[in-house]
């Protein structure tokens, strides 16, 4: 039988209805996997592909010959923007089979939760938080509304593997299982996953199963991408931007977009790359990609001045994870509607499955940091039978006429060409990073379990919590240490006889809403030199490192994270970004391919005019500098750079190896570096003895806690400031640094 024959009469019809005339590659597949076997299944298959159909079909089918007893299947979206788009697409789906589709998260009515509590059944959607704040105050419940749980589905899981919260889910799934007494089987779905067999071992954790992943052969997609390059403060948008050449690329057929006319000019003092994203999304649904949430509120108030400048009505909306959900859900309808034109500045929070229409074309202000990021934003267009468009728009101060080496090249634009080019040639995206110690999701989990079970003894709390897959890499001695610490500090407290239960001043934590988050929420603190206020900045670096703020670059004393406030002292020089600053690992393939941009004559077709120039440029300087030959580069006198091609973490490692365990005998000062590109320093030595001394100290024994400065507690995860001092500086070094990706790169010099 075959599976469109397999599924229910209502399944079928839906499909007659929508007049599709076959079933997708994807959805045959996972019809069979979920049919035929009792394994998890894993799908992956491009954006807009049918993914979610593809699994809900064949679990539909089966519920509707034997109805759970209970809640069936769990969905765990990532955003709730997701969760609410899926929510109605299944709703048509399951009502004439009369199973119903709940949706809870912190925006959905309790009067709906609350129907879900008295008549669980069904399929539920939810978030890890929304899931985490269940399992807290529902334990009791938690039999009866999943005792005949069959299905988990993960959707974007990708999304969530990448930090804490993908361990969370992962935790989640696993203690709901063994409360209920079930053991579901789970379904990925992703379309930008690197590693299939590491997500599919990933998504296995703790089932006893295996992961069926089917292979599925898709046509070649069509692209149609641009990328322009302009200097800020250079006044009006150039006349010419777009060229009306059509070139196909045979290993991924890319083309480029049509020529557009341009409007009259921007004004001159205006910021040339937003005004031609201006010019550009007239008359069209488009959305626009930033990598932050300060530069999205920038980006649309400069694209509203130039509709005020215009004479025109305002046409941009905004959506990022800090506004309110009244502001993100009236951006997803406008998007939604067909007749509006609008176009939507957003975040990451419209870079997962949400489905907002038409979309004509998506701008990507900037490189993404990741290959995974790309596809999946030009992914949000090319629905509705149309390719998907991606116009790359790369700012650039203009250099200083005395600027060295390392500032004058576009590190931005070599990015961007890089991780496309790293798709298109290799197929190449970023593994998960899955060898992590999460000390922070482990205090996490075990607040969460105590809060939710009640009195507990050390050896039951310790049973619960580390058997959890994602904690194999924690000792029994890390945790012992963890709850005298926290015992010390009130968070857990004990009890004359013996037992553990949540402290005063833990409960403060649990019984906080955001308690159910794992992920950084942009807390602000406050900057101080002296007595004097600066301003605020979130996720303050450590100290030692260097911020930008009040139009000066400030070395920071100290971190008061208790009281949010950073003291620091002003200091001369360019601000380099520091590690607070990136949001995930930029991968040392990403900054190779980036080399080899540089040292290749290959043309890009989607390069338009000034992008062209523009890497011209940068190849003839690294030509001319030496750069291509050898990493280090004398920039004059003692001053040096140093160019590792490193990836976010390996290039980590190595700024704290050369700082202390080959300054000295180099006399190297003044390390100044721009994570992850170059480092600048001055040097005594000569280049010869550079190198010879750097070898011989990566030739002996090293630990990764010898890369700690002293008294360092570097905190980048939510509740790392609730742990010993000692387990804070343990998963930095072996969860974070990537000595073996910096040892490796020096065995090559």
């Amino acid at each position: 039988m075959g599976v469109f024959e397999r599924y229910a009469p209502f399944i079928q019809d839906f499909v007659y209805q929508n007049c599709w005339e076959n079933l997708r590659a994807i959805q045959v597949a996972a019809g069979d996997a979920i049919f035929n076997t009792d394994e998890n299944v894993l799908l992956s298959a491009s954006t807009a592909s049918g993914k979610t159909e593809a699994a809900f079909f064949p679990i539909l089918t089966l519920f509707s010959e034997d109805m759970p007893r209970s809640v069936g299947a769990i969905y765990i979206g990532p955003l709730k923007a997701l969760i609410n788009d899926q929510f109605s697409r299944l709703n048509d789906l399951c009502e004439e089979a009369q199973i119903p589709v709940w949706h809870w998260h912190g925006d959905v009515a309790q009067s709906h939760k609350n129907k879900l509590l008295k008549h669980p059944s069904g399929i539920l959607q939810i978030t890890p938080e929304s899931l985490e704040a269940m399992l807290l105050h529902k334990h009791a419940d938690i039999a009866r509304l999943f005792g005949d749980l069959r299905f988990i589905v993960i959707d974007e899981v990708h999304s969530l593997m990448r930090g804490d919260r993908g361990g969370q889910t992962l935790c989640l799934m696993e203690r709901l299982s063994r409360m209920a007494g079930v053991n579901p089987r789970r379904i990925g779905l992703s379309a930008t996953i690197g590693d299939l067999q590491g997500t599919g071992a990933f998504l296995a954790s703790g089932t006893g199963r295996g992961t069926v992943i089917p292979r599925i052969d898709e046509k070649g997609v069509r692209w149609r991408l641009s990328m322009e390059h302009f200097y800020i403060g250079e006044g009006s948008v150039p006349e010419e931007n777009v060229t009306d050449r059509q070139e196909d690329m045979p290993s991924a057929d890319i083309s480029l977009p049509a020529a557009e006319e341009a409007s009259d000019p921007a004004p001159k003092d205006a910021d040339p790359g937003i005004g031609y994203i201006f010019e550009h999304t007239r008359g069209k649904k488009c959305l626009v990609f930033v990598n932050s949430r300060e530069e999205c509120e920038m980006v649309t108030t400069t694209l509203r001045q130039y509709c005020e400048a215009a004479n025109e009505p305002d046409r941009f909306l905004i959506h990022h994870g800090n506004l309110s959900a009244s502001y993100r859900e009236t951006a997803e309808s406008l998007m939604k509607d067909e007749e509006q034109f609008q176009t939507t500045v957003t975040t990451a929070t419209l870079e997962l499955g949400i489905d907002i229409g038409r979309l004509e074309r998506a701008f990507q202000i900037d490189a993404p940091f990741t290959v995974s990021s790309f596809l999946q934003r030009m992914g949000r267009t090319g629905r509705r039978d149309l390719p998907p468009e991606m116009w790359f728009v790369m700012r650039e101060e203009i250099p200083e006429a005395r600027a060295m080496l390392p500032a004058i090249l576009p590190w931005s634009l070599l990015q961007g060409i890089a991780l496309i080019q790293l798709y298109i040639e290799e197929r190449f995206v970023e593994p998960p990073k899955l060898d992590r110690l999460p000390y922070s999701l482990l205090y996490h989990q075990t607040m969460s379990t105590l809060a939710s079970c009640g009195e507990m003894t050390p050896a039951a709390l310790a049973s619960r919590v580390l058997p959890l897959s994602y904690f194999y890499r924690i000792s029994q001695e890390d945790y012992k240490l963890m709850l005298r610490h926290l015992i010390q500090i009130d968070h857990i407290e004990q009890t004359e006889n013996g037992g553990l239960i949540v402290g005063i001043t833990g409960e403060r934590i649990t019984n906080n809403f955001r308690f159910y988050a794992v992920f950084q929420e942009d807390e602000e603190y406050t900057v101080r030199s002296v007595s004097e206020e600066l301003g605020t900045i979130v996720k303050p670096p450590p100290a030692g490192e260097k911020i930008a703020i009040a139009g000066h670059v400030w070395v920071v004393d100290e971190v008061d994270h208790k009281r949010h406030l950073v003291y620091c002292t002003q200091v001369k020089g360019k601000i380099p970004a520091y590690f607070g600053q990136c949001p995930g690992d930029v991968h040392t393939r990403v900054l190779e391919r980036m080399r080899e941009v540089l040292a290749e004559q290959k043309n890009y077709p989607y390069l338009m005019q000034h992008a062209g120039e523009r890497l011209s440029e940068a190849r003839n300087t690294a030509l001319y500098s030496g750069m291509l030959n050898e990493p280090l580069v004398c920039l004059g006198g003692e001053m040096w750079c140093l160019f590792p091609w490193l990836g976010t973490y390996a290039f980590l490692a190595l700024e704290r190896f050369l700082k202390l365990r080959c300054a000295q005998e180099l006399k190297l000062s003044g390390m100044d570096s721009s994570r992850p590109y170059f480092i600048q320093f001055k040097m005594k030595a000569g280049r010869e003895e550079f190198f010879r001394v750097v070898k011989e100290e990566a030739k002996k024994p090293i630990d990764p806690m010898e890369l700690l400065y002293p008294k360092e507690e570097p905190m980048f995860e939510k509740y790392d400031e609730f742990l010993p001092a000692e387990l804070v500086r343990k998963g930095f070094a072996y969860g974070i640094l990537d000595v073996e990706g910096m040892l490796k790169r020096i065995a090559q010099w």
